[in-house]
């Protein structure tokens, strides 16, 4: 397979933004090996096909880099039909797809009755709301250059029970008279969610009027192997898209295997018996299985206060991570969940006004895990996204704004200092304002864990194959609780001559992250929301 690229066409010359440039990937893309449904082209979500259409035709672009640009699909295969137009903000390389549509059971397409205009923008662009027949719901706009109704075939609805509800996602646009542009999402998402995001935005006014489109349903979604990747094009996908994460060259707390981490003797402390703990074996298989995170569990260093802060300094040549395969937006994409474990988190640095302040112990915790998330196309293979964890959320970045690894499509990620929050470029980034806040330093050095040749797949529930961990079944703390005295620490601070007047004290209390106020161990993948849920 070649570079899958979006492709549009106009009829005149305008100036030009960077949409008006097509991304295309650093190197063609490959043949995926074959399978049974994945990257076949079409999926078929029970008596509905539906195919990812990424060329178009622009319709309209916005006055400045500001604005949007909205689209119209066209080069739709023989027998699909549109479901609804694209928009995507004129900043960036155009990048899109919307899905088309094809019955293939009766009935589960129609054209609507009647259309409703519900933006016109500079007497050139109107945006049309179709209005779906009983029983069918609205999954998409029609765009025209002219105030004249669409054709009732241009657009075409979908039958009810094929539809799930829809939200709003990025703001793409800001339009005259309180009315803005989005892209859309479905409601509720998740690795056992059938919603199917159809690649449409949706208008909303201030009253959410206009926003009454679906997104569709995938009715097939409990045969995942019919469009989910099977072993060989999962390794296929990671050899093509995995990432280079780099360290800041000042790191001292670095990543590890779990296995390296328990051979080198972690303990398993149970509440009520503190003195006699156990250690782990290198496999966790002596780890309680399943229950809740309880506080009956957790894990500490050893004992040895010189082995301790040996083993908290992790071990980069041993290091592998740890994959959670999982289909996202009704098995028509695939999630691929890199996680990283770090033994030990370090202190947080603070920023106040031009003067950075280390935190002491502030912001410390045993066991620390990270990761972040490609979601790729199961129609055709092709990487949309990344999302990048950082502290207690994360960033979603498409693939035209990624960094990319010599002349490859392997992006680039980076671990802050200390703190190991993922990011897409190097640089600072604060948490709080720039006058007061922690600081998330990255920057490229030559510590960096090459994710593809580093891996093991822990997790893919549709897959029999994949035998989960011990370890990852562990559903209790990977570190000890240690409440912090902020205030101690802070007069720690004030004692060496930093001089923390008490008004800027207080304004750094109100911005601190929960996270840094305590020493507590995380718990593992499988207990986070994103598990079985969406990035946030």
């Amino acid at each position: 397979m070649g570079n899958v690229i979006c492709c549009f066409t106009t009829s005149e010359e305008t100036k030009r933004f960077p949409i008006d440039t097509n991304f295309e990937f650093s190197s063609p893309l490959p043949s995926w090996p074959p399978g049974q449904g994945f990257a076949n082209g079409a999926i078929d979500l029970g008596g509905l096909q539906v195919y990812q259409i990424t060329s178009f035709t622009k319709i309209w672009s916005g006055s400045d880099e500001t604005g949007v640009t909205f689209f119209e699909p066209n080069q739709i295969p023989d027998g699909f039909s549109t479901l609804g137009c694209y928009c995507q903000s004129s900043n960036t390389e155009l990048f899109g797809w919307v899905l088309a549509g094809k019955d293939v059971s009766g009935g589960t397409l129609a054209s609507p009755v009647d259309y409703t205009l519900v933006l016109s923008v500079s007497d050139s662009c109107y945006i049309w709301l179709p209005t779906p027949p009983e029983g069918y719901n609205s999954v998409g706009y029609a765009v025209t250059s002219s105030s004249d109704k669409p054709p009732l075939d241009k657009i075409m609805c979908v039958r009810a029970d094929l539809t799930d509800e829809c939200e709003t996602d990025v703001l793409l646009w800001g339009a005259d008279d309180g009315v803005n542009v989005y892209s859309s999402r479905p409601t509720t998402r998740g690795r056992q969610a059938p919603g199917v995001c159809v690649g449409t935005f949706i208008v909303e006014d201030e009253n959410n009027t206009n926003s009454i489109i679906s997104c569709l349903k995938n009715n097939n979604f409990d045969t995942l192997s019919s469009t989910m990747p099977n072993l060989a094009q999962i390794t296929a996908l990671v050899q093509e898209y995995s990432p280079r994460l780099y360290f800041h060259p000042s790191e001292t707390y670095l990543p590890s295997s779990t296995k390296w981490y328990f051979s080198n003797g972690v303990l398993l402390y149970q509440s009520g018996d503190e003195s006699n703990p156990i250690r782990v074996d290198p496999t966790g298989s002596n780890l309680p299985q399943g229950g809740s995170d309880d506080g009956t569990y957790w894990l500490d260093l050893p004992t040895d206060e010189t082995e301790r802060e040996r083993v908290k300094k992790g071990d980069l040549q041993s290091c592998e991570v740890y994959i959670h395969i999982k289909p996202m937006l009704g098995a028509t994409f695939t999630d691929i969940a890199i996680w990283i474990f770090y033994p030990f988190n370090g202190p947080a640095t603070a920023k106040i006004g031009l003067i950075d302040v280390p935190l002491g112990k502030i912001g410390e915790h045993i066991g620390d895990w990270e990761h972040f998330t490609l979601r790729v196309s199961n129609f055709n293979g092709v990487l949309y996204r990344v999302y990048y964890s950082q502290h207690s959320g994360g960033t979603w970045v498409e693939t035209p704004s990624l960094e990319f690894q010599n002349g490859t499509n392997n992006f680039v990620a980076y671990s802050s200092l200390h703190g190991h929050a993922t990011y897409p470029s190097p640089g600072v980034v604060f948490q709080g304002t720039n006058v007061i806040g922690i600081r998330n330093d990255t920057a490229k050095s030559d510590m960096f864990l090459d994710v593809g040749t580093t891996y093991s797949i822990m997790a893919a529930e549709y897959i029999d194959s994949i035998i989960e961990p011990p370890w990852l079944n562990y559903t209790r703390k990977w570190g000890p609780k240690i409440t912090y005295k902020i205030g101690v620490e802070l007069e720690k601070l004030e004692e060496s001559s930093l001089a923390i007047v008490e008004s800027v004290s207080e304004s750094l209390l109100e911005i601190l992250p929960i996270e840094v106020y305590e020493e507590d161990g995380p718990t593992g993948p499988k207990m986070k929301d994103n598990w079985d849920g969406d990035e946030r």
